[in-house]
């Protein structure tokens, strides 16, 4: 089961992160370094899996903007071309 992740400040450390269900989300929680409370911070809550294939999706498009593919040469036409002056006649779509 996932459950989101929220975000938490402590003033003598800094910001973490810990996983609470959604109905039980303290407005303040231990900090795991020096045990002093900390406060709850707003913002967005993390609910994508590392790994999964959202999380994919999104590195990959980051990634292009940085790291465009490289294109060998340009697209061949699947369509092929007859020389037949008779085909010339024909209706086309």
């Amino acid at each position: 089961m996932n459950v989101p992740l929220y975000w938490f400040h402590c003033r003598a450390c800094g910001g973490f992160d810990l996983a609470f269900a959604m109905a039980d989300v303290p407005a303040a929680a231990p900090c795991p370094d020096c045990a002093s409370s900390s406060k709850r911070q707003f913002g967005v809550a993390a609910l994508i899996r590392p790994g999964s294939a959202a999380t994919r999706l999104i590195d990959a498009t980051e990634r292009t903007a940085s790291e465009p593919p490289v294109v060998a040469a340009p697209p061949r036409r699947s369509v092929p071309v007859t020389r037949n002056p008779l085909h010339r006649k024909l209706p086309r779509p």
